[in-house]
Formats: C-alpha cells, sequence, structure tokens
C-alpha cells in the first residue's frame, strides 16, 4: 500500500491505496463532478501535495507542491499513464520520479505573513492545550485542529485568532507531533486496537474509531453504518478518545442490532476476545450492559491528515 491519503471531488477519502488503486482513481476522472484528485502523503505536512485535473476529452493537468511558494510545479500530459506514472513515483519517494514530463515553475505570488498571536500567556498556554488535546487523539485533519484553535476562545464579543494565526499554530504543532512520532518503534496500542477492529468488522460487527461525540448520538447513528447483515456493533466516540488520550484507558461500547441482552453479552465477548488477540487487556465483568474498558493504554496514534 502507499502511504497516501487521496481525495476527490465527489468527497471520496481514501487512505493508503495501492498503486493499482491510484491508477484507477487517475483513469476514472473526467466527468461531471469527479474532474481532480489530491494526493497527500502520511504523515500530511503543510503546504505538500499532488493533485492531477482532468476533463474528460481533454489534457490531464498535474501539480505538486514542495513546501514553500517558489516550489510549486505544474505540467501536462495528453494521457493518463505518464500521470499515474509520476503520481505513484511520488508517492513512493522514488528518485527521478517528476523526470517524465516537462515542469514548469507557478507564480504563487508572494508567501502571506501572519501577524502574531496577541494573547497573554494565560490564554496561549490554554489555547496551545486544547490543541494539543485533539491533536494527541491522533483523528483530526490540520483543518480540523485550525478550527479549533480558531473557535476555542471565541466569546461574544472577541475573536482573538484569525483564521489564517490557527492555521499557522496548528501547522506548528502539527510538525512537532510528526517530529515526536518519528521516534516511536513498532506497532503501537492504536494501531493495534484498529487490527482488532477489523477483524470484528470482517466477521459482522460494526466497528467504528472515534465515532460521534457522545455516547447517545453514536447508539443513535450506528445503525446506519453497518452492512444491511451486521449482527451487532462496538464503537467509541471522541469524549472516549480524548479520554484514552489523556492516560485514562478507552471505554468501548457495543451491542446487537436485535437489541436482546443475549446478542449484546455475545458480541461483548468477540470484541474482548478481538482485543486481547492483538495484545490489548480489556476490563469487563461481562454484564451486556457494562462498558467494555481497554486498560493499560499506551496511546500513541501515528498521524494521517
Amino acid at each position: 500500500m502507499l502511504e497516501i491519503v487521496v481525495k476527490t471531488e465527489n468527497w471520496e477519502r481514501q487512505v493508503r491505496v495501492s498503486a493499482e488503486e491510484l491508477a484507477g482513481l487517475v483513469r476514472r476522472i473526467g466527468g461531471h463532478g469527479d474532474r481532480f484528485l489530491v494526493v497527500q502523503r502520511i504523515p500530511d505536512l503543510p503546504d505538500v501535495f499532488a493533485q492531477v485535473w482532468h476533463e474528460t476529452g481533454g489534457d490531464y493537468t498535474l501539480e505538486y507542491r514542495d513546501g514553500a511558494v517558489e516550489r510549486h510545479f505544474r505540467a501536462m500530459a495528453d494521457g493518463p499513464e505518464a500521470v499515474i506514472a509520476a503520481i505513484t513515483g511520488w508517492a513512493r519517494h522514488s528518485a527521478g520520479w517528476d523526470g517524465g514530463l516537462a515542469w514548469s515553475l507557478l507564480d504563487m505570488g508572494p508567501a502571506r505573513e501572519v501577524p502574531p498571536l496577541e494573547l497573554d500567556e494565560e490564554e496561549r498556554e490554554e489555547l496551545e492545550k486544547r490543541v494539543r488535546e485533539a491533536l494527541v487523539g491522533g483523528y483530526a485533519c490540520r483543518a480540523e485542529l485550525a478550527e479549533v484553535a480558531e473557535e476555542y476562545l471565541v466569546t461574544k464579543d472577541r475573536r482573538p485568532v484569525s483564521r489564517e494565526q490557527a492555521e499557522a499554530l496548528a501547522n506548528r504543532m502539527w510538525l512537532e507531533r510528526v517530529a515526536e512520532q518519528a521516534a516511536w518503534q513498532g506497532e503501537t496500542d492504536p494501531e493495534r486496537l484498529t487490527r482488532a477492529f477489523t477483524v470484528l468488522q470482517e466477521a459482522g460487527i460494526t466497528s467504528r474509531e472515534n465515532f460521534t461525540c457522545c455516547r447517545s448520538c453514536g447508539l443513535s447513528e450506528i445503525g446506519g453504518e453497518g452492512e444491511p447483515d451486521a449482527r451487532g456493533f462496538v464503537y467509541f466516540h471522541t469524549q472516549c478518545t480524548d479520554s484514552a488520550a489523556a492516560g485514562h484507558g478507552l471505554m468501548l461500547l457495543y451491542g446487537g442490532f436485535d437489541g436482546s441482552s443475549e446478542t449484546a453479552a455475545a458480541i461483548g465477548h468477540e470484541v474482548v476476545a478481538a482485543l486481547e488477540a492483538v495484545g490489548l487487556h480489556a476490563e469487563w465483568d461481562r454484564a451486556p450492559g457494562r462498558a467494555i474498558t481497554v486498560t493499560p493504554l499506551d496511546w500513541r496514534r501515528r498521524l494521517v491528515g
């Protein structure tokens, strides 16, 4: 799998696609509402991306940016194969990936100057603490972190953080976290959890991470998430994520779609077995109405974006 995220005009978002799947997406674009795709590496880095635009009957426009405004390039191709070769090489960090096309530098104008935040020390610490909580949770993208930063200190009479300042703060803290995670070795507990949830999903149990804002919303929406033949569900919501990221373990909510306590208990046993199979410890008193808690848990979720 390629360590990339692909987003399309029709709002698809695909994480870690294969080279064949990426090629299929490039060949597919061209119709109304499905004319471009944007590719970011994992983890996402500010102003580092590639993108393709194509309308049926026309050429392909391929762009890539390597951070600074003076590192934004464009090339044209009359068919998809040259684009596929270039964008796949870009995704793989292959040497000479850009050698098959004629690139030109795009004039993006001067970089915008972002004024410093006008916050006192207490407000700055409070703001950075909140952004870092969302960052350590590991599910937010940079745009979502910027939204947190922009809105957190807002009052009826004051909006102290502009969108540009929020983006600058989110980008800085994101890069700090990327540097932190570069030192992590091997599989982390959140990755083990994802592996367990994948097994449960394949076994007919609708499994969702960081799903909705709270328990009641999760219970009301989980039924619309699964396949028609799903037997039951397991999920944790964003407040559970915050608790896990703060070192308090992770609460899992589960149940059966038939509403019976017998099915709920059976689902609970399957969830615990899947967790233990990947090396995680679950605490559960086997009562179908009681949540399962994954603890101890070292919450180090690698960023995607």
